[in-house]
C-alpha cells in the first residue's frame, strides 16, 4: 500500500502546483496587518477540494467585524479511516504581508516557477508558510481517496485562520468554543516549522508574554524637572529592571531550547513629547518575554508587580501594564505516539532522524498542548518564510506528503 501511495504522490506534481497557484491568488492577510482576512482563500480551497472529491467539509467561522464577511473561517476536511483513531494535520490559511514589494523579483501574489538552484521551486507569498503544509496535507489525503484506499487512521485536515497574529480567531477560538472537536488521544502534526534537512521536530514552546507598560508622570518644562515627574526616565529604569531582574529570577537553562534560557527584551517604544525641552508626562514601551515552560506566567506577573511598585515609589509615577499576548504552553513528551511515529516516517522518507527541540516562537500547538493533546511541529523547509521571494521546493511538498501519508497507516 505504501508504494501505491508514494507513486501517486510522485505523479501529483502538477496538482500541487495548481493548488499553490490558486491559493496564492488570494492575499489572506489579517485585518491587523492591513488585509481582509482568509474568506476568499477559504472559499477557493473549499471549491477546489470538492472538485477533487473531498466533500466531507465543515466550516467554523469566528466572528470578526474587521474582516471581509465579518468572519474568520476555519475549515476542516475529514477522510474516514478504518478506525476511530484520528490523525490531525493542521495548517493555517493566513499569510504575512509581502513587505517592500521592490525587494521581490515578481508579483508576490502570482506564483512563479523556477528550476535552477536551489532546485525546482515555486515563488510567492505564502507558498512555504503555510501553503506547503496545506498542499502536502491535501496530497496525502488525495493519495488515499483518489485510489480508493481507506487510511488506517481517520484523517482530519484543519485549515485555520489567524495563526500569524496570535490565533485568537483560529485554533484558540476553536479550542474555547468548539473544544469537543478534539480528543485527548488525537495525534496532531503541525507542518509549520522545520529546517533544511528535516531534522528539526518541535515538541515544546516557551510561554509567550508580550507586555505593554504605560508610565504616567507629570509634564513640565525641560529646565524645571523638579516641577514634573519624568515618565520616560521612570519607564527607562523600569525597562532595565524588567530585563535584568526577571532574567536573574527566572534564570534556569534547558538544553531543549535555543537559546536555552528565558528572555525578557524591551522592544517597541511609542513616541512621547514632540520636542526636546519638555519633560514627558506619559511614556509607553513594550517587552517581549519568552519564558521556559517550567515557570508559570503567574510567577512572572508577580515579579513584574513587585518591580512596578518599586519604580512607582521611586519616581512618583503610576505604571499600568497589560498583556498584548499571553500564551502558555506545556511540552509534548519525547515518547508520545506522534513523536515516535513521525520520527519513523521522516527516517523512511528523508533518511534523517528528527531531533526533538523547543522553540521561543509560538505555533498552534500551544493551545492543544494546554488541553492535554500531544502535538509535533515539523516540516522540511528551506526557511524562506516571511522573506521577499519566499519559495517552496517542490521536492519538499511531495516528500512531506509522503510523511503525512505514512502517519495515517498503522
Amino acid at each position: 500500500m505504501k508504494d501505491k501511495l508514494f507513486s501517486w504522490i510522485d505523479n501529483a506534481l502538477q496538482l500541487a502546483v495548481e493548488l499553490e497557484i490558486g491559493l496564492t491568488k488570494y492575499p489572506a492577510v489579517s485585518p491587523e496587518s492591513g488585509g481582509e482576512g482568509e474568506l476568499d482563500k477559504c472559499l477557493f480551497l473549499e471549491d477546489w477540494l470538492k472538485s477533487q472529491g473531498i466533500t466531507n467539509l465543515e466550516r467554523y467561522d469566528a466572528p470578526d467585524s474587521m474582516a471581509k464577511g465579518g468572519i474568520r473561517p476555519n475549515l476542516i476536511a475529514t477522510i474516514k479511516g478504518n478506525s476511530e483513531e484520528r490523525l490531525w494535520i493542521m495548517s493555517h490559511l493566513d499569510v504575512v504581508p509581502p513587505g517592500e514589494e521592490k525587494l521581490w523579483d515578481s508579483n508576490p501574489w502570482t506564483v512563479i516557477r523556477k528550476d535552477d538552484s536551489p532546485g525546482p521551486r515555486l515563488i510567492g507569498r505564502g507558498v512555504e508558510d503555510n501553503q506547503q503544509g496545506i498542499t502536502a496535507s491535501v496530497l496525502a489525503a488525495l493519495s488515499f481517496t483518489k485510489q480508493g484506499i481507506k487510511p488506517d487512521l481517520t484523517i482530519k485536515l484543519l485549515f485555520a485562520a489567524d495563526e500569524e497574529v496570535g490565533s485568537a480567531y483560529g485554533i484558540e477560538w476553536l479550542v474555547e468554543n468548539h473544544g469537543n472537536l478534539f480528543k485527548k488521544d488525537d495525534m496532531v502534526l503541525i507542518p509549520d516549522g522545520g529546517d533544511r534537512k528535516g531534522e528539526f521536530m518541535e515538541i515544546a514552546e516557551k510561554n509567550i508574554m508580550w507586555m505593554r507598560f504605560a508610565t504616567r508622570g507629570r509634564q513640565a518644562h525641560g529646565s524645571r524637572p523638579d516641577l514634573g515627574e519624568n515618565a520616560f526616565l521612570a519607564g527607562s529604569d523600569l525597562a532595565m529592571r524588567l530585563h535584568f531582574e526577571l532574567s536573574d529570577k527566572f534564570g534556569d537553562h534547558d538544553p531543549l531550547f535555543d537559546p536555552d534560557y528565558s528572555t525578557f527584551q524591551p522592544t517597541k517604544k511609542e513616541a512621547n513629547v514632540p520636542n526636546i525641552n519638555t519633560i514627558p508626562g506619559d511614556d509607553v514601551f513594550y517587552v517581549d518575554m519568552r519564558v521556559l515552560p517550567r515557570y508559570s506566567t503567574d510567577s512572572v506577573l508577580a515579579e513584574i508587580e513587585r518591580i512596578k511598585t518599586e519604580v512607582e515609589a521611586k519616581y512618583r509615577v503610576t505604571v499600568e501594564y497589560s498583556p498584548m499576548q499571553l500564551t502558555k504552553s506545556g511540552p509534548t513528551a519525547v515518547g508520545a505516539p506522534i513523536v515516535k511515529k513521525l520520527s519513523s516516517a521522516v527516517r523512511e522518507v528523508y533518511s534523517v532522524t528528527p531531533r526533538p527541540v523547543g522553540i521561543g516562537g509560538g505555533t498552534m500547538a500551544a493551545y492543544l498542548r494546554n488541553i492535554g493533546i500531544d502535538c509535533a511541529v515539523w516540516t522540511k523547509t528551506d526557511e524562506t518564510l516571511h522573506q521577499p521571494n519566499e519559495y517552496a521546493l517542490l521536492e519538499n511538498i511531495l516528500g512531506d506528503a509522503k510523511v503525512m501519508a505514512l502517519l495515517a497507516l498503522n
